[in-house]
């Protein structure tokens, strides 16, 4: 498997799963960077800041974060320069109408943190995938 050599971008309010989430990809792929940040704003700010180079190949969203939800991050997002970029969500939610909210405003999937770190890092492999795809 060829290392990913992009940036995800993360959104993810918790200290807690922010740590985890980056444990789970440095075991997932070791090349690959993360730019975590705090809130959905800060998330949107980076994106609308960053370069056409310097955008990330996926962007990882929690769903209930400060500021700007999950959703709401993605709705913001329909510029073309964003458009083939995988927007996912990772919520401790599983909430049906969440999911469908996400899928409609145009996430390319909507993952449930899971309870078992093995699972997080195939989630994180996943991600790593779509990054390898996009390049």
């Amino acid at each position: 498997m060829q290392p990913c050599t992009h940036t995800i971008l993360i959104a993810e309010d918790d200290p807690d799963d922010q740590e985890l989430i980056a444990v789970a990809f440095a075991q997932a792929d070791p090349g690959l960077r993360l730019c975590i940040v705090p809130d959905g704003r800060q998330a949107l700010d980076y994106l609308l800041a960053a370069s056409a180079s310097g955008l990330p190949c996926v962007i990882l969203l929690d769903y209930n974060m400060p500021e700007l939800n999950g959703a709401q991050v993605i709705r913001k997002l329909h510029e073309a320069r964003f458009a083939d970029i995988p927007k996912v969500i990772l919520s401790t939610s599983g909430n049906p109408l969440y999911i469908e909210e996400c899928l409609r405003e145009g996430a390319h999937a909507y993952r449930v943190k899971p309870d078992d770190f093995t699972a997080l890092v195939r989630i994180a492999e996943e991600m790593a995938a779509l990054c390898r795809k996009a390049a």
